[in-house]
């Protein structure tokens, strides 16, 4: 089950996340709503490629967790929030720190609980730009998140997705 938990908390706690510490991810906000991130991963020595610009892996892990986690938090306790698919579009080098901005917008969670209201799965689609400090696009991240409205506990089933 989802954990309700303090946009400034998770911030804080991210921080110390072995994940992004070890890459170099810094999540410098989250809105109280839920509905804005904003992520920025530095150029440094233990996230660099071969080619001195920033590693692919870093790139993507900045933008992993995002979607699921705003969508898990705008939907609340009575959806079964899950990563489903992910693709990454490498589209010009990282040469210097770089930036990536999550925006969920009211009308896009209504989307959401309406297509999932019956109790279907809804397998919703999110697009991230990475971008340098100077606007350049650095990558496009697209994933794509499970939704499900939890069905009523029934004898036998160990969780509500079985």
């Amino acid at each position: 089950m989802a954990r309700s938990v303090r946009p400034g908390t998770l911030r804080r706690l991210m921080r110390w996340w072995p994940p992004f510490r070890g890459a170099g991810v810094r999540v410098q906000e989250i809105a109280d709503d839920w509905g804005h991130v904003r992520v920025r991963l530095r150029l440094g020595r233990w996230n660099r490629n071969w080619f001195g610009t920033q590693f692919g892996g870093s790139l993507y892990a900045m933008c992993d967790p995002f979607w699921a986690l705003m969508l898990v938090q705008r939907l609340g306790r009575g959806y079964v929030v899950w990563d489903k698919s992910a693709e990454i579009e490498y589209v010009s080098p990282g040469r210097g720190d770089v930036f990536a901005e999550f925006t969920l917008p009211e009308e896009r969670v209504a989307e959401i609980r309406a297509a999932a209201e019956g109790g279907e799965k809804v397998l919703p689609w999110f697009v991230c730009t990475v971008v340098a400090a100077d606007g350049t696009v650095v990558a496009r991240v697209r994933k794509q998140v499970y939704v499900r409205r939890r069905q009523p506990s029934q004898p036998g089933r160990t969780s509500p997705d079985s």
